[in-house]
């Protein structure tokens, strides 16, 4: 039986040197340690990186042959691409556990020491050296580059305070202080933003990343550090000259591209999966799929939208982060109105505008227009995108001409003089009373989704009044407290008298032309 069948619990019993040797161990470099349990996940066809959606057929290849290559690895791409996760996940490629000589501060493997102490240690007590085991879950590192980090906190300096408690010259090597990446001895180190760092940090790494070695002041030390590196970085900082310096980057032997969610479906995987519900709001919010669809579909229009910086990107927490103020703005309409269950309204995503505004870096252009304004753009934009996959296109029926339109009775029935105030807060029955009333909306949904039960019927009701206004069919006003449609010429054209009546309508009106360039 070797070392590598051991059970864990038979293993953690071995508790020194001489135990670990009878028991057959032999040392593994951490990287021959990934790709041996990553064939060995293969050959099991086990999901190797477990809830990483739209990934499957690009960055996880490239990932496992990099790591079959035993190569160092840059992940390369903007924010909320699942990079960190990425390298954490990992982790679980690692054994479940390693042995350690027991108080070395760099994880000395008991058969292949480093540090001095674990030398002596060795020396003193041969085959009687205390051994502990390390699990994987602490074998991971992760710093975040920021301007201030220094050599010494990556690897090391002499410390005055060690030299004068243990009363030795700083000639000794024992007053050294090691940084985070020698303690990372037989880990992962993950450094995130790498471009970030300084170009003298970044010189630093030169000599570990080719040779394993670290050199700390004038002291002759040899380390050769047994690391798995994972970088992430930003295209635009990685590319642009001066941010990352040359050498480095030809030592990093994979560069990794990852991307957005390549369709809707993705996109709804990975937001439901991360999304946060709380207790007792699946119970009282009902969410479907058009929904799901409107949420995915505003970050998609946010990573094409001209008011957004393309080079920062848009995370995938924005879709997260609006699916969970979704919910709990329906919540609340519950709360207010002391009803046990709704379903989300299209209106709803009027309180999801904190969650894009926090979320999208704006460009100039943008900066001017005002994120609540850009934030609305993009909402309606989505709205826009989803609705030709319910109803039939506005413009290609104004363009056909067709006698037979069939939001004619709808568009009328504004055209007399009619609106419909849709808040925030209604109660059921109100909200379902106020679309009721449009005549010809509920005999449009019936006509092309007879299928769907009264719940999502009301909310196509609802979604068709929106989508007519942004095809310009209907006026859609924003009110104080929620949102008012009426007759599209009638809110341009006031009749006589009431030109000046409604404050609130004119700066609507202002709004919209501005956030409908």
């Amino acid at each position: 039986m070797t070392y590598q069948t051991i059970p864990s619990k038979e293993l953690l019993k071995i508790k020194t040197l001489g135990e670990l040797k009878a028991a057959g161990y032999k040392p593994r470099s951490i990287k021959q340690e990934l790709r041996d349990n990553l064939i060995g996940r293969l050959k099991k066809k086990e999901e190797v990186f477990p809830g990483i959606w739209g990934y499957e057929e690009t960055v996880i290849p490239d990932l496992e042959r990099a790591i079959l290559s035993m190569h160092h690895i840059n992940l390369l791409g903007l924010r909320g691409q699942a990079k960190t996760r990425l390298a954490r996940m990992m982790v679980n490629l690692l054994d479940e556990y390693i042995p350690v000589v027991t108080g070395s501060e760099l994880n000395d493997d008991p058969l292949q020491p480093l540090s001095r102490f674990s030398v002596d240690l060795i020396a003193e007590k041969g085959d009687q050296t205390p051994v502990s085991w390390l699990h994987r879950s602490e074998r991971y590192a992760e710093k975040l580059a920021t301007p201030d980090v220094s050599v010494a906190d990556l690897i090391g300096d002499a410390d005055p305070i060690k030299a004068a408690t243990l009363k030795l010259p700083y000639s000794d090597e024992r007053v050294i202080h090691f940084g985070l990446i020698p303690r990372s001895h037989r880990c992962i180190f993950v450094i995130n933003e790498l471009p970030d760092l300084q170009a003298r940090i970044q010189v630093a790494l030169f000599n570990i990343l080719q040779e394993g070695d670290i050199q700390i002041r004038g002291f002759k030390v040899r380390l050769p550090l047994d690391i798995q590196f994972v970088f992430t970085a930003n295209p635009e900082d990685y590319t642009n000259r001066g941010s990352i310096v040359t050498p480095l980057k030809d030592r990093i032997d994979s560069k990794i591209i990852t991307h957005y969610p390549k369709n809707i479906e993705i996109g709804k995987k990975i937001t439901r999966q991360e999304a946060v519900v709380k207790e007792g709001q699946s119970q009282k919010v009902q969410v479907n799929e058009l929904m799901a669809d409107l949420i995915e579909q505003v970050a998609i229009e946010a990573r094409t939208s001209e008011y957004v910086d393309a080079k920062s990107g848009v995370s995938a927490r924005l879709t997260i982060s609006a699916y969970e103020n979704l919910l709990s703005a329906a919540e609340r309409r519950t709360l207010i109105n002391s009803e046990k269950q709704t379903s989300v309204r299209v209106g709803d995503l009027w309180g999801v505008v904190p969650a894009i505004t926090g979320k999208v870096e704006l460009v100039y252009e943008g900066e001017q227009e005002g994120p609540a304004i850009v934030a609305q753009n993009l909402i309606g934009k989505a709205i826009r995108s989803q609705f030709l996959n319910y109803f039939p296109d506005p413009e290609k029926l104004k363009k056909q001409n067709k006698d037979k339109n069939p939001y004619k009775v709808i568009t009328g029935w504004f055209g007399d003089g009619n609106t419909v105030d849709l808040l925030n807060d209604m109660s059921n029955n109100d909200f379902r009373t106020s679309l009721q009333k449009v005549k010809g909306l509920k005999e449009l949904v019936q006509e092309y989704h007879a299928r769907q039960d009264d719940d999502t019927k009301l909310f196509l009701m609802e979604f068709a009044l929106h989508g007519l206004a942004e095809y310009s069919m209907l006026s859609k006003n924003q009110l104080t407290a929620g949102l008012q449609f009426k007759d599209l010429l009638g809110s341009i054209f006031p009749g006589p008298g009431s030109f000046g009546d409604d404050d609130d309508d004119d700066e609507d009106l202002n709004s919209k032309r501005r956030y409908r360039k």
